[in-house]
């Protein structure tokens, strides 16, 4: 087992909740031990932090686009939520990112609670691989063409509409053509990964991660063609508002905002810096959306093999 001091990790944890400061003191208690330096973010609060010794020893770090650098991994404790929030320090120093699931789904996260500490000495062995994830690079510019803004994303950028009261007028491009206007709420633009999160809810498809395409799904749209698009990452996606339209917002992984004043236009292209995600389940992405999603599967049998084996005997759930 390595024990190097110069090995360091990036703390980042969902605090609302007693047992969630439990797993970080646990995982804290597990990396000192093997001679980990173990960050967190300088205005991060942890309540109920004097029932656990092991946090004490947390050394602060400012949190903006250093606050990584020099880690092995950033390891979240939480949902999705808390994922996404802790990817922009993962990805400033493209450092891998690990989720262990405090929350429901958790569809972000690798490892559940119940195995914490399975999974904090798979890293401290460095038992585990990488996969790289895309991103989006998002911008918008208003009707003068002026830069009103520039973001990026995991999961999606979602445009919607700020005025409930009445539509989105909008026209989505594909490659510098049209392909359709319609009125919406909204428009979400997301990756493969993001496929499972709001896309997924708005009626889109599922698209396996290593699948590298830009999906396009109307949110709520009024019109005859409103139906998911799938495209070429290499593409360039845009949609333009009216300019005799309401004001609209552009939501970055459900946190970070774009201003989208009428007539602007918000282009979206393949990111130029992708997330770097820890595996440590080596399930099928198949196998792990049936487990995430409590899909039904009984009766299934699968190809049956030479001695009569069949691969649903090899499938397990954890």
């Amino acid at each position: 087992m390595a024990t190097s001091s110069d090995r360091a990790v990036l703390l980042v944890p969902h605090t609302r909740r007693e047992g969630n400061i439990a797993s970080a003191a646990r995982a804290t208690e597990l990396l000192l031990e093997a001679g980990f330096t173990v960050r967190l973010l300088g205005d991060e609060e942890l309540p109920y932090a004097g029932n656990y010794p092991a946090l004490d020893e947390l050394c602060r770090v400012e949190p903006d686009e250093h606050a990584a650098e020099g880690c092995e991994l950033v390891l979240v404790l939480g949902g999705d939520g808390t994922f996404l929030r802790a990817a922009g320090y993962a990805r400033a120093q493209d450092v891998p990112i690990l989720g262990i699931n405090l929350g429901h789904i958790g569809f972000l996260a690798e490892w559940e609670e119940d195995s914490l500490e399975t999974a904090i000495r798979r890293v401290i062995d460095r038992e585990y691989s990488v996969d790289s994830r895309m991103t989006i690079d998002v911008t918008v510019h208003d009707h003068n063409n002026d830069l009103v803004g520039t973001g990026w994303a995991l999961n999606e950028a979602s445009l919607e509409n700020l005025d409930r009261r009445g539509v989105l007028d909008a026209i989505l491009e594909v490659d510098l053509r049209p392909v359709s206007s319609f009125g919406c709420d909204g428009v979400l633009i997301s990756t493969p990964t993001g496929s499972t999160a709001y896309a997924f809810s708005a009626g889109g498809p599922i698209l396996w991660p290593e699948l590298d395409a830009i999906l396009v799904v109307p949110n709520n749209a009024h019109a005859l063609f409103t139906k998911p698009l799938v495209v070429s990452p290499s593409s360039k996606v845009a949609v333009e508002s009216l300019i005799t339209t309401t004001h609209a917002d552009v939501v970055l992984d459900g946190f970070r905002h774009l201003d989208m004043p009428p007539g602007s236009r918000l282009e979206v292209v393949r990111g130029e810096h992708p997330i770097r995600l820890v595996r440590l389940d080596d399930r099928p992405f198949t196998d792990r959306l049936v487990s995430k999603l409590h899909l039904p599967v009984n009766g299934w049998r699968g190809p049956v093999v030479k001695d009569d084996f069949s691969y649903a005997d090899n499938v397990t759930q954890r």
